[in-house]
């Protein structure tokens, strides 16, 4: 249990962030009738430039999961970031660490 505990506390985080998150309902529309687009990224303008350039195409497939709104898909994509740099970090660390104990005990 112990060798796990972090693990399991970092998952239970990671859930209390994201649950409350994907609950809040979208944005009303704008006056123009438009959705509100506060964060709009790479992929909305990439979706827009399609769309210009081949008006018929059609996507292959639809996303598992829409977050309620930009925010939220800006604060969940941050988090994987997060968590992805979080782990790259510490098995950096853990191995610079590990080759320095092995040198040692090589060296003794």
């Amino acid at each position: 249990m112990k060798r796990y505990q972090n693990l399991i506390l970092l998952t239970l985080v990671v859930i209390l962030i994201a649950t409350p998150l994907w609950m809040v309902k979208r944005p009303a529309p704008g006056p123009d009738g438009k959705e509100v687009e506060i964060f709009a990224g790479a992929d909305d303008k990439a979706k827009d430039t399609i769309a210009a350039i081949a008006p018929q195409y059609k996507p292959w497939f639809k996303p598992f999961m829409e977050p309620p709104s930009n925010e939220i898909g800006s604060l969940l994509f941050a988090l994987q970031a997060a968590l992805g740099a979080g782990f790259i970090g510490y098995w950096l660390g853990s191995s610079v660490t590990r080759a320095k104990i092995n040198r040692q005990k090589s060296e003794a």
